[in-house]
């Protein structure tokens, strides 16, 4: 059986959590923990990393790994990025800066963005429309970074597999091979 690694990446809150638990076929397996940081409004926060499997249908596996949002974790994303495909960089629009959120991730995962795909899902648009979808992609060109960026809601199944459809896309367009 092939398999492919995917990582979710993103701020605390941005939903890898929820996006890989919404697709997964097995009962995904986090390392949440009780948050501890007074600037971030949840109760549990990723310490160590999401995991969950689709299978596709040729039978091949996507492995969907998810990194902690803190960035005092960043050490996971190296380990985690290792031997990935691509990257889902998850934006929560109600951030206060969140151009400034995504150039952490896009640092943190620039050699998998240039090797492999990426696409940006922003959530919370519909709540928070400033900035647009419009903004993210001048800012993404802006740092020579060429991917799709969506309004996504990560709780619906529907709307997580599009974005892992389109990263699929967007690596059989750099290799020129069928995607998995």
């Amino acid at each position: 059986m092939i398999e492919h690694k995917i990582i979710f990446t993103g701020t605390t809150g941005a939903g890898k959590t929820t996006a890989i638990s919404a697709v997964s076929e097995i009962e995904p397996l986090n390392t949440d923990v009780r948050n501890n940081d007074p600037d971030v409004a949840k109760a549990m926060t990723t310490t160590g990393l999401d995991y969950g499997e689709i299978t596709l249908s040729q039978g091949e596996k996507l492995r969907l790994y998810g990194t902690p949002g803190q960035q005092r974790f960043d050490f996971m994303w190296q380990v985690l990025g290792r031997g990935a495909l691509g990257v889902v960089i998850l934006i929560d629009n109600s951030q206060a800066q969140p151009l400034k959120d995504l150039d952490a991730y896009l640092a943190g995962f620039r050699k998998l963005i240039d090797e492999g795909a990426c696409v940006v899902a922003v959530g919370r648009l519909e709540t928070h429309p400033d900035p647009g979808l419009d903004r993210y992609a001048l800012h993404l060109a802006g740092r020579q970074v060429l991917c799709p960026v969506v309004a996504a809601d990560v709780r619906d199944r529907a709307q997580v597999v599009q974005v892992l459809e389109l990263l699929l896309l967007q690596l059989e367009s750099k290799t020129g091979a069928p995607a998995p």
